[in-house]
């Protein structure tokens, strides 16, 4: 089972669509959003798709009763799990949490096969050895919302545990069009 993990989307619609519609096309079957939505009307944009769609809140909360409003309308594709939460897919373990110094804390316990995050905009996957023997991969998609960064997203195949940074557009400069938003 491949997934979409997007973070830090702020608002900018256009760009997490774009990397869901990107993501679908190379066999995404469900979205996995790190926080940093605010307003959870953009959200209604990819239930167009028809994904499921696992979504946390991160620091830039925006409307969290709308959120758990959108989650619960009949049929909604969208789970919202608050500050952060636990998505079992393709049999693997996935936390979500916002900040990467709680992913990686999460990682060292050796519970969850895959911790996503977000909130520095900083892309990044690693492999991280926890307290079981093991190892435990944490994956931050950098911003899809293109704050201070080139927006992006990645692309995880969960039956491979391969897991890449994706840029949703090409020839976008490192540097975003906004500052960065914490």
């Amino acid at each position: 089972m491949k997934i979409c993990i997007i973070s830090d989307s702020h608002d900018n619609a256009p760009l997490m669509v774009a990397a869901v519609e990107k993501a679908k096309a190379q066999g995404a079957e469900a979205v996995l959003h790190c926080g940093d939505v605010v307003a959870p009307s953009i959200l209604r944009k990819l239930a167009a798709f028809d994904l499921p769609v696992h979504v946390i809140h991160g620091n830039n909360t925006g409307d969290l009763y709308s959120m758990a409003r959108l989650a619960h309308e009949p049929g909604s594709p969208f789970h919202f799990y608050g500050q952060d939460g636990e998505v079992k897919l393709g049999g693997r373990r996935i936390f979500l949490v916002h900040y990467p110094h709680y992913a990686n804390a999460l990682a060292c316990t050796g519970e969850w096969d895959v911790v996503c995050c977000g909130h520095d905009h900083r892309a990044k996957i690693e492999t991280i050895a926890n307290i079981k023997g093991g190892e435990t991969l944490v994956v931050n998609p950098g911003t899809v919302g293109g704050i201070a960064s080139a927006p992006t997203y990645a692309l995880g195949d969960l039956s491979a545990m391969e897991f890449v940074i994706c840029p949703v557009m090409e020839n976008v400069p490192d540097e975003g069009n906004l500052a960065a938003a914490h």
